[in-house]
């Protein structure tokens, strides 16, 4: 039987039956019976093993051509193609075979095969009207494919023409160029002006040097290369990686970064990570990409120590290396590509990590380069698998710092500090055994007492960040905090003078010590903190040093006093959201760990009134809680900062590429947005100024704290917001998830509770929205919350359970045997809690409305199920009356056999008292329910008219 043969009834035996029979013939027949199912995965496992165990080519031909019509059904076009053309091998008039053929070729963009495949059917079969209309179809889509090739050619010939003419019109210029980066995108237009000579246009085009025009270019070749590994790679040969990072170099931001994204494409296709496939385009080719890639990379490393590359394009490369050498999945095991830099790049990583700026030999660089390429240190530390590959890494380390280290030139020994304060900001626990080399921390303590101004500035600087941990800042403490001091009052320069600050100001939080602060403020920190805004309202600073006085406020805002004048500052909180716009690593960190502190969102240990009072009898010192640590005082500062602008400053921190935004950082961010979202009346403000949008990668990605602070913000703003409004489009989807996963028990009963609200207020908008959360099996714990003890759960869970059984899957599993879902429904509209009977009988008035069998199994699934019906069609609370008086006529609609049990029930007596009340206009909808009633009781003639006293 061939596949055109009537639907036969599938003898419903496993696939794994199927596969044990040694009859090809069987098989077959098996495969078409799967197919006429539509199991078409079952069907090709069926026809791939009869063509394993079959010898004769008539039968041959004949499941090559049906396992075809399973690749065509699955959408697999290629093999389609392939199949059907093994099949015509076989037998060349196989009009079966050809017209599969025919619709693959089709569905590739193969026009002209198709046509000539149809063509050979209409021949064979010239009545079937199914293939003239196939031919004519065919034939318009080649027409009209050769209108579009002819105009695309003659359309990319004239921009070209445009833009090579020095004489062109300005405007006509820019119009051709934005045309020509349009038509790039579109893979016909990317693939005409390829085939049309159009690379090599568009190296004369970048080779004008007019700025405009190489960012048509560049943005063209993007859209070219994007998705198609051939074209891409072809590009990267005939342009040059050389070429590509020279006009990387440039010291043009727009330019630099344009070729970065052409680079960045160019590299997604290498590894196989373009957005699109082209199914049956490049099936022939096997493209080697890996010799490509470390092309690539090599180049890229060369230029972080070339002098002739532009700040712009060495971080640039450092960006491209930061997110296409370290894996991106841990499970994955094969970390050659970070092996492969850390043996031919690390030393030039350390090299820049090691340039200091105040110096004449100093590399190009931008305020954030030396922080990207510790970034990439960290990256490439944490992809590494093992301790010999650890090893290695800080023996290269080392090998290079000691050839920096020279007694006799203090300016190459300046250089190995640099690079140890460099991979302190890296990986850290890389850094402390580099401060363990012998003479390390000694040279850092001396070069603070140089009489030398840069010599204080990178020693300060490494002293800082070699502080952070416990041991070594205990060292410091012993060692240098007497310098800093000294350092801090003597020297007039201000980049100097702000470091010492910072420095003492994180040797006190370090060490658990008042060196740093109170000794040094003589016990006042504001006098700190008021210098430090000072130096950050500054602007004849330079931005570097201003991130500095933001960093020491990350410490000195731990203090009460601090914190609220630091709120009352508007030009200083202006200033610090304006350096966080900038997106430094270290600053974002600075500034959320400023806000944390000012909004009190840190985590804070709850003291156990026995153990204080045992304290106290013990004359031990007992913390207390700062006046202006106290609630009222939190709210004021969230007003505060809500009003300068806190929100876009916040939004435009979560927009940081990922290698400076950390997940700490994201963390400190959740905090401080959940913090701003407390109070209902400013969820408003945060949702305009984007903060909804801003809390959703923060509830993605991240620390588990930093998620769950994240999605508990994002259900306070979805409980009481219309979510069109605070995440527009397909965003509210993405918001679904985060909710879910504060149902997990080990969450808090305020983050289950308002989890609940947002899936409600979710689940009220649409059946798109409904599907999604059951999608994202929220229905469990759900239900687990409908039986909880705390009312407000219990009562938010049944709302959310009520907007939700409208979506046909939700009632499927009411329907479903074996499960308790309708049995809980019911005895909850028989709590005394009148919220939860609203929301349980609207759940079950919606139910037995959609699902007829529910009406019936209501009966079954308790005995109590009269008297609670009873009970809600004789409420008090009319909204709960109307509802039992729906889901009464839901029964009686139902059934004859049920409507007799009601009627003989006192429930008749009730519908009756209702029925024939005198019309009013607040209860006219519950009296129209009740009459409903009796008349389809009527209809049934289970009971005779009456007339309404």
């Amino acid at each position: 039987m061939d596949l055109e043969s009537p639907p036969a009834r599938i003898p419903w035996t496993s696939a794994a039956c199927a596969l044990q029979m040694e009859d090809p013939i069987q098989l077959k027949e098996e495969g078409n019976k799967y197919f006429q199912a539509s199991d078409y995965e079952k069907a090709l496992q069926s026809y791939t093993q009869a063509i394993k165990l079959n010898k004769d080519k008539a039968l041959q031909a004949v499941l090559y051509r049906n396992r075809a019509a399973c690749f065509l059904k699955k959408e697999e076009y290629a093999k389609a193609a392939s199949d059907a053309s093994r099949a015509i091998d076989i037998n060349a008039s196989d009009i079966k075979a050809l017209y599969r053929r025919s619709q693959a070729l089709e569905k590739l963009g193969k026009l002209d095969q198709a046509f000539k495949d149809a063509q050979k059917c209409a021949t064979l079969e010239p009545r079937n009207k199914n293939f003239q209309e196939t031919l004519r179809r065919l034939g318009a889509n080649i027409q009209e494919k050769l209108r579009i090739q002819f105009s695309t050619d003659s359309r990319v010939q004239k921009m070209f023409e445009i833009l090579l003419d020095e004489n062109s019109d300005k405007e006509k210029r820019e119009k051709a160029a934005n045309n020509l980066i349009v038509l790039g995108r579109e893979e016909a237009g990317a693939e005409r002006i390829f085939q049309n000579n159009g690379v090599n246009l568009l190296l004369q085009l970048i080779e004008t040097k007019n700025p405009e025009l190489i960012l048509a270019a560049v943005r063209t070749l993007s859209g070219m290369c994007t998705g198609h590994k051939a074209r891409a790679t072809a590009i990267l040969h005939y342009l040059g990686i050389d070429s590509i990072c020279m006009w990387m170099s440039v010291d043009n931001e727009e330019i630099s970064l344009a070729v970065c994204n052409l680079l960045q494409t160019i590299t997604d296709c290498l590894l196989g990570q373009g957005k699109e496939e082209h199914h049956g385009k490049e099936e022939a080719l096997v493209l080697d990409t890996k010799k490509d890639l470390r092309m690539i990379t090599m180049r890229l490393l060369d230029m972080l120590v070339s002098k002739k590359v532009s700040g712009q394009g060495r971080d640039r490369a450092l960006n491209l290396l930061n997110k296409n050498i370290p894996r991106k999945d841990l499970k994955d095991h094969d970390n050659s590509r970070s092996i492969f830099v850390i043996d031919n790049g690390l030393k030039k990583i350390l090299k820049v990590v090691g340039q200091i700026p105040e110096m004449p030999d100093c590399l190009p660089l931008t305020e954030n380069t030396q922080l990207t390429a510790s970034v990439l240190l960290n990256k490439l530390y944490d992809d590494l698998r093992c301790d010999p590959e650890r090893d290695n890494y800080r023996l290269i380390c080392e090998e290079y710092i000691k050839s920096k280290i020279d007694p006799q030139n203090m300016d190459k020994t300046l250089h190995a500090v640099q690079i140890v304060s460099g991979v302190l900001q890296g990986p850290f626990d890389l850094g402390n055994k580099l401060l363990g080399m012998k003479g390390v921390m000694e040279m850092m303590v001396a070069l603070c007492g140089s009489e030398r101004e840069i010599d204080q500035l990178v020693a300060v600087e490494a002293l800082i960040h070699a502080s952070t941990k416990l041991s070594r800042a205990t060292f410091i403490i012993t060692n240098g905090v007497t310098l800093l001091k000294e350092i801090y009052k003597k020297t007039k320069n201000e980049k100097i003078k702000i470091r010492a600050l910072v420095g003492l100001c994180k040797l006190g939080s370090a060490g658990g010590t008042d060196y740093g602060l109170r000794q040094f403020a003589e016990g006042s920190t504001e006098k700190l903190a008021k210098q430090c805004r000072k130096w950050l309202c500054n602007t004849s600073i330079d931005a570097r040093t201003r991130k500095w006085a933001v960093e020491g406020l990350s410490y000195l805002t731990l203090d009460a006093d601090v914190k609220d004048d630091f709120v009352e500052d508007e030009p200083a909180l202006k200033a610090m959201f304006d350096l966080a716009k900038a997106s430094d690593k270290t600053i974002l960190y600075s500034v959320a760990s400023a806000l944390v502190n000012c909004t009190n969102s840190y985590d804070t240990k709850e003291l156990v009134p026995e153990l204080v009072q045992l304290a106290k009898f013990s004359k031990q010192h007992v913390p207390e809680e700062h006046p202006k640590d106290k609630k009222d005082f939190v709210v004021k500062r969230v007003k505060r900062l809500l009003k300068a602008g806190v929100v876009s400053a916040l939004a435009c921190m979560v927009k940081a590429d990922s290698a400076i935004l950390t997940d700490q950082s994201k963390e400190l961010i959740a905090r401080v947005f959940l913090a701003l979202c407390e109070d209902p009346k400013d969820r408003g403000t945060i949702v305009a100024q984007g903060g909804g949008k801003a809390l959703i990668p923060l509830a993605v990605e991240g620390t588990d704290v930093g998620k769950i602070k994240a999605s508990h913000a994002l259900a306070k703003i979805a409980a009481i917001s219309n979510p069109d409004i605070a995440f527009p489009g397909e965003r509210v989807y993405e918001v679904v998830r985060p909710l879910v996963s504060l149902l997990n028990t080990e969450r808090d009963g305020l983050q289950n509770y308002e989890a609940l609200l947002g899936l409600t207020n979710f689940s009220g908008r649409s059946d798109k929205l409904r599907l999604k959360i059951v999608k994202e099996k929220a229905l469990p714990d759900i239900e687990n919350y409908m039986f909880e003890n705390h009312d407000q759960l219990r009562q938010a869970a049944t709302e959310c359970m009520c907007n939700l059984v409208v979506n046909k899957e939700v009632q499927e599993r009411f329907v479903a045997d074996g499960n308790d879902r309708l049995k809980l429904v019911v005895l909850l509209c028989g709590e005394d809690d009148e919220k939860v009977q609203v929301a349980a009988a609207g759940a079950l008035a919606m139910l037995t409305a959609a699902q007829k069998k529910l009406c019936s199994k209501m009966t079954q699934v308790t005995t109590q199920w009269l008297e609670i019906l009873q009970r809600l069609c004789l409420h008090d609370n009319m909204e709960v009356q109307h509802r039992g008086l729906v889901i009464a006529f839901n029964l009686i609609s139902a059934d004859k056999e049920l409507a007799k049990k009601l009627v003989e029930s006192e429930l008749l007596e009730i519908l009756t008292y209702v029925g024939k009340q005198e019309d009013h206009p607040k209860k006219q909808h519950i009296i129209n329910v009740a009459r409903d009633c009796l008349t389809k009781c009527m209809d049934y003639e289970l009971i005779k008219p009456l007339s309404r006293a």
